[in-house]
């Protein structure tokens, strides 16, 4: 009987970083499967090894040792050529600081994915959906920080990505706006979009998932 593989599958993971004569591990043999059209999380203190997830996942890290199987396809084999490829078609990200370009207003921000993805959906509709519409010539230090998260989380799905991956998306916001957040997130997630995002606050995530894995420590 065939085993059948998750959408994603992520498999004794190992991430080890050099540190002059010390080693660390920052990924301690992790494995966890999300299936295709869920919004999973992973939850965990600050310096469990959840971002080094994400990164990996994201194509912006590779895993030391282990699989990384997003849709059937082995992405801890993939060259930095093939990496660049999965990162601008395959996957949406949000950082944890939203590494918004200060002297562009919030088209020209969303604007900037259409550059590097195929078929990429209209800006301004965009800032619509994520309600922003009114604020597209505003610049990101004219936004407060959860309008900021938004403009984020609308330039990550300007390539209408099958994969979304969140950085903390509640990290530093009040609980009115964390919760307008995840309305956001569950929204995306319902139109078909599976989603991973990482978080300390168990509260409010555990609230929205359909599947969630908490990290210590770099152990799943």
């Amino acid at each position: 009987m065939e085993t059948k593989i998750a959408y994603i599958e992520m498999q004794h993971s190992y991430k080890r970083y050099q540190m002059g004569s010390t080693t660390i591990t920052a990924n301690d043999d992790v494995s966890f499967g999300i299936e295709k059209g869920e919004l999973a999380i992973i939850l965990g203190a600050s310096g469990a090894g959840k971002s080094t997830v994400l990164n990996i996942l994201g194509g912006m890290d590779t895993n030391s040792e282990g699989s990384v199987v997003i849709d059937g396809r082995d992405i801890s084999n993939y060259s930095p050529k093939q990496l660049t490829a999965y990162r601008r078609t395959d996957t949406g990200f949000v950082f944890q600081f939203y590494n918004l370009v200060a002297n562009l207003t919030a088209k020209e921000n969303v604007e900037l994915a259409s550059q590097i993805v195929s078929d990429a959906q209209d800006a301004v509709k965009v800032l619509e959906d994520v309600g922003l519409g009114d604020r597209v010539d505003n610049f990101p230090a004219q936004l407060s920080g959860g309008e900021q998260q938004m403009l984020a989380l609308g330039r990550a799905m300007m390539g209408q990505p099958e994969l979304l991956l969140l950085d903390e998306p509640s990290l530093g916001l009040a609980p009115l706006i964390i919760n307008d957040i995840f309305r956001e997130i569950k929204r995306i997630n319902e139109l078909g979009t599976t989603i991973l995002l990482v978080e300390q606050n168990a509260k409010v995530a555990l609230k929205h998932s359909h599947r969630a894995y908490v990290l210590e420590t770099g152990k799943v």
